[in-house]
């Protein structure tokens, strides 16, 4: 475990803290506590009357806020997905009082680096892959009982593969001689249906990526977070994302832009300019990590960091 910590690189880590604009008593939402890289900081620079609370799906995330934190009367952790900070908020009194919401998505390095957690193809465990290992199904039992129809949407879709069909098709022959249960059978697996290999990637890049989104239910607890961050941020709160893949960030930058817009309605309408415009404007343009930090910390080199202000 405290390997695992130690190995942990924040990404961009003083430009989302900036991006917050905390406030010394304000309060605040980190709804991928991880580590704590961010949250650490923001207290640092929260006064006595500030408050944090910590979202994380992973019970391990949480052992480990509440290890590091657990003295500090500021911070709060809950082990929950952010899609739930609407509920949380409403329960603590916090609805539109939230002065700024932090998302950094995606898998943590500790949860790849750990074998036994299952979501690296680069070393043998269990396939499980769920970020909290104390509700829902694990990789493997999804891919004994799901249908190759649906396996095959799923590495479209959440992948992005191209012979996804093919894969899910290997997968359902490979299960009747013996089950998928070891990470190395499935990237093994993945590699020989791939009749072409792309150049610095493991064939079985996109498919693992595909089942660890479906079965943690990733970009639905995303689009449902941004969406109910409007009801929980106060005016002027920041909402600070980062995203790691092109499925992530499209559904940030969709989001904020739509937001920023604001209603699409009829020409000629009779309606005020209040009631036209956007209810957030977005701060700025989309950062990425310096070429030292991705020097530092590779894994960083596919992050993108997205600002927006709620306005009303």
């Amino acid at each position: 475990m405290v390997g695992a910590e130690e190995a942990h690189r924040t990404v961009l880590l003083s430009e989302a803290v900036e991006a917050l604009n905390v406030r010394a008593d304000g309060t605040y939402i980190d709804g991928t506590f991880g580590r704590g890289g961010h949250s650490r900081l923001i207290l640092e620079r929260l006064g006595d009357r500030g408050r944090l609370i910590g979202f994380d799906k992973d019970e391990q995330a949480v052992e480990a806020a509440r290890a590091h934190f657990s003295g500090d009367e500021r911070f709060f952790m809950v082990h929950a997905s952010f899609a739930e900070i609407a509920s949380v908020a409403d329960e603590m009194g916090l609805t539109r009082r939230i002065d700024g919401l932090l998302l950094d998505l995606g898998v943590s390095s500790p949860q790849l680096d750990q074998a036994d957690r299952g979501f690296s193809f680069m070393q043998d465990g269990p396939l499980d892959m769920r970020m909290d290992r104390t509700r829902g199904v694990s990789a493997a039992e999804w891919l004994a009982a799901a249908e190759e129809e649906e396996m095959a949407g799923v590495f479209r879709d959440f992948g992005e593969e191209r012979f996804a069909r093919r894969i899910a098709r290997a997968i359902v022959r490979e299960r009747v001689e013996a089950p998928l249960l070891r990470t190395a059978q499935l990237a093994a697996l993945v590699e020989r249906a791939s009749p072409v290999r792309e150049k610095h990637k493991h064939p079985a890049t996109r498919t693992f990526q595909a089942i660890r989104i479906f079965i943690n239910k990733e970009l639905d607890d995303l689009q449902a977070c941004l969406r109910d961050s409007l009801q929980v941020l106060a005016t002027g709160a920041r909402l600070v994302v980062i995203s790691f893949h092109s499925l992530e960030d499209r559904i940030v930058k969709r989001f904020m832009r739509e937001q920023e817009r604001g209603p699409r309605l009829p020409k000629n309408l009779p309606v005020r300019h209040e009631q036209t415009r956007g209810s957030l404007r977005v701060v700025g343009k989309a950062v990425k990590p310096s070429d030292a930090e991705v020097g530092v910390n590779p894994r960083a080199r596919s992050a993108v960091m997205r600002v927006a202000e709620i306005l009303a």
